[in-house]
């Protein structure tokens, strides 16, 4: 089934037809453990914690040997989260994952943290056998995955099963030709100067990026939210549970639309400009150029085509979230200051599903800014996402 994949001649992300094809032909395997349905995406698939959780000294890679003959001189101690464990703030785990791979050759993959894992300030990224390298698996690449978790902001409970990332495989190039997006933009609208305005489009970049700024005119509740210092246990399966006031306080610009960063702390912002992803793309957040900042945004980088674009097109874009940081020293941002970059790259076919409800993804229509750990439109900024149809 999946070896016909290379009688496609183009080069793309694989969307979610070949990579239910890749399961079912142990490509990606998860041994006793079904990979669920719920964790395919349009192009990408959820991968699930293992059984057990390892506190480490420090991070590491491997290098030139396998993960598992690192572990003894960088092991604390072992950890069975069959049943549910508690990770500290601010200390580093490594989880051995539920899924293996074999890819084959010509197939490549690459890993990032999902949307709520960010939005939660936990960083993580994905180790494997002699790599040099997070978060990228080489080529024909054979062997397990195990994902390196550290949570900055709060003390968190996970469980076998629970998904804190995913991952997209390639086969060839997947870069747009230079000017192809702002083709494309022509007659499906990619960027929005403001949500749900169809009469305010502004054109991506010739490169295939497009530049993105933080709304600092927000409403009466504020700009968007800083993580508390101390707060609860954050259980990590629990939906719309928790309220947000007891981890987030709000933050407000002041009255020249300008935003103070405090060294180290945790912010959740959105984005001035709207985006909505046709079904033939996808896109990756990355930092903006440091020159122009000491910050970090977007742990959680990669958006599924119809992010934004609804299934006829005309949900009018959607104001991606930013989770930032600032290093080092305070650092104030501006109207209009561009502070990361979204870059766009080609399916290897439109997924036949895109970003949304019936996918189970869970900002599409909640157009809210706090992962869905959170109850929704309780002292909470609800941001008005989106105007228009949705189909």
């Amino acid at each position: 089934m999946f070896d016909s994949i290379n009688e496609i001649s183009n080069g793309g992300i694989v969307p979610s037809a070949w990579l239910r094809k890749a399961v079912h032909d142990d490509i990606i395997s998860s041994g006793k453990y079904k990979i669920q349905e719920a964790n395919f995406q349009p192009a990408s698939l959820d991968l699930s914690l293992g059984e057990k959780a390892y506190s480490l000294v420090c991070s590491f890679l491997p290098l030139t040997g396998s993960v598992e003959s690192k572990l003894p001189e960088l092991q604390i101690s072992e950890i069975d989260i069959r049943d549910g464990a508690i990770l500290e703030k601010g200390r580093a785990y490594l989880i051995p994952l539920l899924e293996e791979l074999r890819l084959p050759q010509g197939i490549r993959a690459k890993t990032n943290p999902k949307s709520s894992t960010g939005r939660l300030d936990i960083f993580t990224r994905v180790i494997t056998d002699f790599s040099d390298q997070f978060d990228i698996i080489a080529d024909g690449y054979e062997g397990r995955m195990y994902l390196e978790v550290f949570s900055r902001s709060f003390t968190v409970k996970v469980q076998t099963g629970l998904s804190l990332n995913q991952i997209r495989l390639f086969k060839g190039d997947q870069a747009c030709s230079p000017g192809e997006l702002q083709e494309a933009h022509q007659s499906k609208p990619i960027l929005f100067a403001a949500t749900g305005q169809q009469g305010q489009l502004t054109s991506p970049n010739f490169d295939n990026t497009i530049g993105l700024s933080v709304d600092l005119k927000g409403t009466s509740e504020g700009i968007g939210f800083r993580a508390k210092k101390n707060s609860a246990l954050l259980d990590l399966s629990r939906i719309n549970h928790y309220h947000p006031a007891d981890f987030w306080e709000p933050v407000y610009a002041d009255d020249d639309e300008r935003l103070i960063l405090e060294p180290e702390e945790f912010y959740l912002l959105s984005s001035t400009e709207s985006v909505g992803i046709p079904p033939e793309f996808a896109a990756e957040m990355t930092a903006y150029d440091t020159s122009s900042g000491e910050l970090r945004t977007h742990y959680a980088g990669f958006f599924d085509p119809g992010f934004g674009h609804g299934e006829d097109g005309r949900l009018g874009g959607i104001q991606p979230v930013l989770e930032v940081r600032a290093h080092d020293v305070p650092f104030m941002i501006g109207p209009g200051q561009k502070v990361c970059t979204l870059a766009f790259e080609k399916m290897l076919e439109a997924p036949e599903e895109w970003y949304g409800p019936k996918v189970g993804s869970s900002y599409q229509e909640a157009g809210r800014i706090l992962s869905k750990h959170f109850k929704p439109g309780v002292s909470t900024r609800q941001l008005k996402m989106f105007e228009g149809r949705v189909g």
